[in-house]
């Protein structure tokens, strides 16, 4: 995969703007040490014909006390270019990495189910990482030793058209060299940012079913699969290695040709009396000062190619498309919602559809009961009403609005969601409820805690709302996990609610508290409850019964229930346990 110079150019506009004040004094450093440098072989040719003509001590000493201080001032500014040039390219990068990962979290679920974590870690981790090297020191010293060939070879042609002549096509054909080599190791670097990113998403979803694993004695699995994978990292960054070694290689035999190059040229000349020996040292040491720049970009190519590989990585992440767009802004009424699906069909790929033709309404603030069994569509049509994805045909109606006329977050801020497995992050009980919030007040979830009875559950934590939850919930248990879920749509305060079994797991006394906390949650709010259990759907006023996508029965909890014909008699009969799992 080849990037071009015009995604590069873009990619360096776009973040190295913010920075165009640093940038500007990077550059301005680089210019006065690329000149001090060009500096000091002058004034060392000045001290040996000096020394060779017999002049005054007076005249050496100065120049030996200038070469010094041009020596100490461009050390100096040196270490300064590279403290900023570090500066400009972190900060870059940290702004490409947010911008990157905003992205991602917009995208479609489409995208995320094909992709694991452990590519998004590499994209944001590992290909953001050498661009950073690419802002920092490859362009630092890619433009210092750019300025260096340029300023050297100037002079060379003020001192001998000859001599500029022959440096000139030496560096010309130099860079040709390097570029052909550019075009074979690009590729085999994408290569190896590959196979390094399948090996972070292996170890990321073997490290997340750890417990499956073991219970199961896929440990050698694992291994085996785990080896090859690695061996496939191995190759890969083995085979781009050894062609960055020839760049250093092809850098040292051009040199020996540079070398002979400009001595032979200094004798001839020295020998016609067209220079003087320090003339001949300044050729000599102006061709020397070529080795660094060249050496310097035949070392960082290795950084190019790695660049190059990431840039077109994430060129090819940042330009993927959202297919499920904002509305254009349609509001969504207050209070609680009516939901309509009116001949609904959708399909996840091209493989079937996984709803059929699906039409049922439910009034405002009623209870839907939404049975079947698993993979008969229950999750999808959650899905559908959050727009994770959107629909083929029909429409989708919340308060009388198509889903697609709201924006996106008008739309999910009006939609609540308990499930059985509930997400935390390792942040404080606070941020835990509000999602990072900090527009809610801590009376309003001090409230919705007492409502859940959740209060004395708090009173026990060290630091309050301010007490940090471990990753994943840890310390938490099922109940508790879930009862904050609950406090987290109570804060949202939605019109409609969508339940997923929320107690299916629990034991009897938290189930009660559960059970509690539904009542609460669903007075005054539509609700859709995926039920399992005979005990959750009784407070559904409808009932849903899917089947392979298609509507098997729709209607009235209770005129279903007194209907012995009907498939929703025959479940309380044999048991819902025993047939919706």
């Amino acid at each position: 995969m080849s990037t071009s110079l015009q995604t590069y150019r873009s990619l360096l506009v776009k973040h190295l703007n913010p920075e165009r004040s640093r940038v500007a004094l990077l550059g301005l450093l680089l210019l006065v040490t690329t000149g001090l440098q060009l500096l000091n072989p002058q004034i060392m040719r000045y001290f040996i014909d000096t020394v060779t003509t017999g002049g005054p001590s007076e005249a050496l000493t100065l120049a030996a006390v200038a070469f010094m201080v041009v020596a100490i001032v461009n050390q100096a500014l040196s270490v300064g270019a590279t403290y900023v040039g570090e500066n400009v390219g972190w900060l870059a990068t940290n702004r490409l990495r947010e911008d990157l990962a905003e992205h991602c979290l917009n995208l479609d679920m489409a995208f995320h189910n094909t992709r694991t974590p452990g590519e998004f870690i590499e994209r944001l981790d590992g290909d953001v990482n050498a661009l950073a090297q690419f802002f920092s020191q490859f362009l630092l010293k890619l433009l210092n030793s750019g300025l260096i060939l340029l300023g050297v070879l100037v002079l060379m042609w003020r001192e001998d058209w000859r001599v500029g002549l022959a440096l000139s096509l030496f560096t010309a054909f130099a860079f040709w060299v390097l570029n052909r080599v550019r075009d074979v190791t690009v590729p085999l670097m994408t290569a190896a940012r590959e196979a390094t990113a399948q090996l972070f998403g292996f170890l990321e979803e073997r490290l997340a079913g750890m417990e499956d694993l073991r219970t199961n004695g896929g440990q050698n699995y694992v291994m085996r699969r785990l080896a090859e994978r690695m061996r496939t990292l191995f190759r890969q960054n083995w085979r781009a290695e050894m062609l960055g070694i020839s760049v250093w290689t092809l850098t040292t035999m051009l040199f020996a040709v540079g070398y002979v190059d400009a001595l032979a040229m200094g004798a001839y000349l020295f020998q016609a009396g067209v220079v003087t020996i320090g003339t001949v040292y300044l050729f000599f040491q102006y061709t020397d000062m070529l080795r660094r720049p060249l050496e310097q970009i035949a070392t960082q190519m290795k950084e190019y190619q790695r660049a190059s590989a990431s840039v077109a990585r994430i060129t090819e992440l940042a330009t993927m498309e959202r297919t499920v767009l904002d509305g254009p802004g349609a509001v969504i009424p207050a209070g609680p919602l009516a939901v309509d699906f009116d001949h609904v069909s959708f399909a996840y790929d091209a493989e079937g559809k996984v709803v059929h033709d699906l039409t049922f309404s439910v009034g405002p603030g009623e209870v839907l009961g939404l049975l079947g069994r698993t993979g008969s569509g229950k999750t999808t049509l959650t899905r559908l009403i959050f727009r994770l994805y959107d629909i083929q045909a029909g429409s989708i109606r919340l308060g009388g609005v198509d889903v697609r006329e709201a924006r996106l977050a008008d739309l999910r801020r009006r939609v609540g969601m308990v499930t059985q497995d509930v997400q935390l992050f390792q942040a404080s009980v606070r941020d835990n409820l509000t999602f990072f919030d900090p527009t809610i007040s801590d009376d309003a979830i001090l409230d919705v805690l007492d409502d859940l009875g959740l209060r004395p559950w708090l009173a026990q934590l060290p630091n309050g709302l301010d007490t940090e939850l471990a990753a994943g919930g840890g310390g938490l248990s099922a109940g508790e996990a879930q009862l904050l879920a609950f406090a987290r749509v109570f804060l949202q305060d939605p019109g409609l609610v969508i339940l997923d079994e929320a107690s299916s797991r629990l034991d009897p006394a938290t189930e009660a508290l559960i059970e509690r906390a539904v009542d609460k949650l669903l007075a005054g709010r539509t609700g859709i409850i995926i039920a399992h259990r005979l005990g959750t759907v009784q407070r559904a006023d409808d009932i849903l019964i899917l089947e392979a996508g298609r509507l098997r029965e729709y209607g009235s909890r209770v005129a279903l229930a007194s209907d012995r014909r009907s498939r929703f008699s025959e479940l309380l009969r044999v048991g819902l346990e025993e047939v919706l799992v």
